[in-house]
């Protein structure tokens, strides 16, 4: 992985957290996350997400402080421009 690899370190991260990836892998997405602040919001929005899940369980979910889903929809917003930015560096032919 690169320093612009967002895409993938997003597409692995459902089985990072679940500890399903081989160790090279797992390597190589954290020394992304070591020097990508984006995607360390993200990874650490989708962590205390996953706590709250597994903390509620089934039940009804508490309502979530205005200003912590503000910070999850700033963290969603920049990996996506973040994202869009990648796309259109793509050299045209």
């Amino acid at each position: 992985m690169n320093d612009n690899d967002c895409c993938s370190v997003f597409a692995l991260l459902s089985e990072y957290l679940d500890q399903e990836l081989a160790p090279a892998t797992c390597e190589e997405l954290e020394e992304h996350l070591r020097g990508c602040p984006q995607c360390i919001q993200f990874v650490q929005s989708l962590k205390r997400s996953v706590q709250l899940c597994h903390h509620y369980g089934g039940g009804t979910a508490p309502p979530v402080d205005p200003e912590v889903m503000a910070g999850f929809r700033r963290a969603y917003e920049e990996m996506l421009a973040k994202r869009r930015g990648s796309h259109e560096k793509t050299p045209q032919v």
